[in-house]
């Protein structure tokens, strides 16, 4: 692109805006990393908020294992995105899913950081549609995380109309610099990739709860111990392959098996969750939460990932 930016591929500082959920895992991802952040949010008590979030993310980020200096000391919170961004190499935005905002606050980040790469957590927007009225689009792109993101590897990068090929390639290349699995969106799409193939199993695991087939619990179940183990190793298309046979995937779609597969597609359901229904779920939340101690829950799922991730990482032959 004509006028292209030169932009910093030694990314030491970071800037992080918006400190809720996502903001404030991606803080201690960082920092994890040893990198220096600086971040900032406009609610009361925002400081107070990520400092403990991070203290509580910690301990999984030592188990998974630090970078040469990396401490939570190297965290400063100040009041407003343009302190935030004055000396920052890369910016992470994880603000309120709103385009009226993401489009107003990057404006003031673009005027405020203009060599910088201005990268956005959201989960369903367009950069196309955020970085409309930016002097300088080029370096402004999507990387969405999957929560949380300083445990999940995965980061889905895309850009705009008018975002650079250099933006992108950075962005990617920073994210593989710190431990994650950047990919790449050749086109722009709501919700991305990750989020709209979990939302098509969502929407089917209401049908089915709605149709009376099984209940909540057994449909965690259903996914936790059958098809999502082989999910977390290879993915939809690799697994379609293992089971073509010796022909693999191409194989496969000769058989009727394949036939029959294509047939429960036209059978899915369509549905929008209605007060009754959302009740009936969160009812059967409840219940199969009533054998489990939440808080051992989130911290087994954390230990368990861990492990999982330590496997995949010498498994030289998974993607």
């Amino acid at each position: 692109m004509t006028g292209e930016k030169t932009m910093s591929t030694d990314i030491q500082r970071v800037a992080i805006v918006a400190t809720g959920v996502i903001g404030a895992s991606w803080a201690a991802c960082f920092l994890a990393r040893g990198l220096e952040v600086t971040a900032t949010d406009p609610a009361p008590g925002a400081e107070d908020a990520l400092r403990l979030s991070v203290a509580a993310h910690w301990p999984v980020m030592e188990k998974m294992g630090l970078a040469p200096g990396a401490s939570p000391d190297r965290l400063r919170f100040v009041d407003t995105p343009e302190e935030a961004v004055a000396d920052a190499q890369f910016v992470q935005e994880s603000g309120p899913e709103r385009l009226d905002l993401k489009r107003a606050l990057f404006q003031r980040l673009d005027t405020a950081a203009p060599d910088v790469i201005l990268a956005s957590s959201s989960s369903t927007l367009l950069i196309s549609e955020i970085q409309t009225g930016c002097a300088h689009p080029e370096r402004i792109v999507l990387g969405h995380p999957f929560n949380p993101p300083h445990l999940i590897p995965l980061v889905e990068v895309v850009g705009g109309s008018a975002t650079s090929e250099t933006a992108i390639a950075q962005a990617m290349a920073f994210y593989a610099s710190i431990g994650k699995k950047p990919i790449r969106l050749m086109k722009e799409v709501r919700g991305h990739v990750a989020n709209r193939l979990q939302a098509a199993l969502w929407q089917e695991a209401f049908h089915l709860v709605e149709a009376g087939v099984a209940s909540v619990a057994d449909i965690d179940a259903a996914i936790a111990h059958g098809p999502g183990l082989r999910w977390a190793l290879l993915g939809p298309f690799l697994n379609l392959h293992l089971s073509g046979g010796p022909g693999g995937i191409a194989e496969l779609f000769s058989k009727p098996l394949w036939q029959a597969t294509q047939a429960m597609w036209a059978d899915l359901g369509q549905l929008t969750v209605d007060p009754g229904l959302a009740a009936q779920v969160a009812d059967g939340v409840n219940a199969e939460l009533a054998a489990l101690d939440p808080v051992a829950m989130q911290r087994q799922r954390d230990d368990v990932l861990l492990g999982l991730l330590r496997l995949k990482a010498d498994a030289e032959n998974l993607p």
